[in-house]
């Protein structure tokens, strides 16, 4: 089958050189998420980025990978992870497709970083608790997965 390059070429590296993308890679990364579908357009996806140079934002998003992924993602450039509010922003009623729309959202951006040849290894080893007292997040927000940046390495 006929596939987009971006597509083709994307997969999940555990391996990163020390390169940091600049501010604008890194922009359109977390552009392309703002342009996933919603349900009602509601775009209940929220990100924590924590670049290396950022140091204490660093290693609070270390802390909140299971050590398995600690191991690893501890070379990548740029840590985050991806939250969900599991609410309908102007009825505050439930969303039950927020995950989903979370998952929409994380797919554009590893498709955009594969565009530019940056890569995105999401990880479901996560330690939510850690990430929301790390964070300070409240309980508006749910943690969905992990998110390792950068290009990849050999």
């Amino acid at each position: 089958m006929s596939l987009i390059d971006p597509i083709a070429k994307r997969w999940s590296p555990r391996a990163f050189p020390e390169r940091e993308p600049s501010e604008d890679e890194l922009a359109s990364v977390f552009e392309a998420a703002r342009w996933a579908p919603s349900c009602f357009n509601d775009q209940p996806w929220s990100y924590i980025v924590a670049r290396r140079s950022d140091g204490e934002a660093y290693e609070h998003a270390l802390a909140g990978l299971v050590e398995s992924n600690r191991k690893w993602a501890v070379n990548a450039p740029v840590l985050g992870f991806s939250l969900a509010r599991p609410t309908f922003a102007q009825n505050g009623k439930p969303n039950r497709h927020a995950w989903h729309d979370v998952g929409a959202a994380s797919a554009m951006l590893s498709i955009q970083a594969a565009s530019i040849g940056m890569m995105v290894h999401q990880m479901a080893g996560i330690l939510p608790d850690v990430v929301r007292e790390r964070f300070g997040l409240g309980d508006e927000l749910e943690v969905v997965a992990g998110l390792a940046i950068g290009w990849p390495g050999d």
